[in-house]
């Protein structure tokens, strides 16, 4: 699927432990997309507790399973390392309204 930076999407991330293989889902704010052609990658921050978390995803990863955004965010930038600084509902971005 298509998004940008502001959008909160759901990755689908295969992870091989051992002989065993599970699915973990991280649903963050993507920050900011990088890099071109195959070596594109995006970076998604979610809150877990009180702790900010940001994770770098190559986008032609074989270990994500899928990729589905959330919410479509409004923002006027392309890199949102301002979101680094703020807290609480300060951080929350503002969603985008479909045209119906």
């Amino acid at each position: 699927p298509s998004f940008k930076a502001g959008d909160t999407i759901t990755v689908a991330y295969r992870i091989v432990e051992g002989s065993k293989e599970r699915v973990q889902l991280y649903r963050g704010v993507v920050i900011k997309i990088s890099g071109h052609g195959e070596k594109k990658r995006f970076t998604v921050r979610k809150m877990s507790g009180t702790v900010g978390v940001e994770r770098i995803f190559p986008l032609e990863s074989p270990a994500i399973d899928s990729i589905t955004v959330n919410k479509v965010g409004k923002v006027r930038r392309a890199k949102l390392y301002y979101l680094r600084a703020l807290t609480g509902k300060k951080a929350r971005i503002q969603e985008k309204r479909a045209n119906v």
